[in-house]
């Protein structure tokens, strides 16, 4: 056991994408559908689709590059958690895989499956055990291969979903440091999760859409309120937005029930599509690649999707 800390905070970001790119116009050939029609009801234009690669070959490579950043070793770390609703490799798990690949010794290693809330959720399950002693730094993974679970034949769905991963290096804050990564809000509305689902042996996204649309752009922004509200940190203060990047109008929905007049809003979906639980480490990642958010700005992440499911809170980027 580690001594109790007051706190957590993140060292680094790493994210990895397949190199096969699939825009609007691919996809018109194989299913009715257009690039006017895609881009007006969600706002993609393109997504990555892994072929060989596996959830954990993609969840090693991101969580490699975290590491890599992080200014820690593979001898360091005692945590690995990967969120992840696609892998269809079962036993061993992701998170074991990871730690085999990455050189990681006796971690406590563990998937973790809210969908698209997933990166959130295993966020604050690194924070909390860090406070509890149980843990001194952790790898976060958000890793998905929808491409595996997608009808490539229903226009519905096969528009919308990307392969994968993002990463975060989590460790105790020092004695008298600030926290980096807030107090968690997450809850799910469960009587709602038939709405979208990956059920059998063979499966296949099924969802529907306006059901998801309508929760997500009605009863989600007063959580993502309560997120800043419990980490005491007002709107104007937040440098950036980054909620589950599963549709351009619903994170403009929920952005006009916030008020974060200077944030800025990452839509990394128009170039990834919805990579579920890889969606916010994957975005963030590439903005503070791209020199987007300042180190130790303040950063509203809130996850929501599959379940249903939700989580946010706020971190101080590294």
């Amino acid at each position: 056991m580690n001594p109790p800390a007051a706190g957590s905070k993140i060292l680094a970001f790493g994210h990895y994408q397949p190199s096969q790119v699939i825009t609007n116009d691919d996809l018109s050939k194989v299913i009715e559908t257009n690039d006017e029609w895609i881009r007006d009801r969600v706002g993609i234009a393109q997504r990555r689709v892994a072929g060989a690669e596996t959830v954990a070959d993609m969840a090693i490579a991101a969580g490699g590059k975290a590491l890599a950043a992080s200014g820690l070793t593979a001898a360091d770390i005692d945590t690995v958690i990967v969120a992840t609703c696609s892998s269809i490799d079962r036993c061993p798990n992701v998170a074991t895989r990871v730690a085999a690949k990455l050189g990681i010794n006796a971690p406590a290693a563990y998937d973790l499956n809210t969908a698209c809330s997933g990166f959130c959720y295993g966020l604050a399950s690194a924070d909390h055990a860090i406070r509890a002693g149980a843990t001194r730094n952790a790898l976060v993974i958000g890793a998905e291969k929808l491409s595996d679970v997608t009808d490539w034949t229903d226009r519905t769905t096969a528009v919308l979903f990307g392969d994968g991963a993002g990463a975060a290096v989590v460790t105790a804050a020092a004695e008298g440091e600030q926290s980096g990564i807030g107090p968690v809000v997450w809850g799910s509305a469960p009587e709602k999760g038939d709405v979208l689902k990956i059920e059998g042996w063979r499966p296949y996204i099924k969802q529907e859409g306006q059901a998801v649309f309508r929760w997500a752009t009605t009863a989600l922004a007063p959580y993502a309120q309560a997120a800043l509200d419990r980490a005491g940190v007002q709107g104007k203060d937040i440098a950036a937005f980054v909620a589950h990047q599963a549709n351009t109008r619903i994170i403009d929905g929920i952005v006009k029930r916030l008020d974060l007049p200077n944030a800025i809003i990452l839509k990394d979906l128009v170039e990834s599509g919805n990579t579920s639980a890889a969606s916010i480490p994957l975005a963030l990642s590439k903005a503070i690649e791209r020199h987007e958010v300042p180190s130790g700005a303040p950063v509203l992440l809130f996850g929501f999707g599959g379940g249903l499911t939700y989580a946010g809170q706020v971190i101080r980027c590294p």
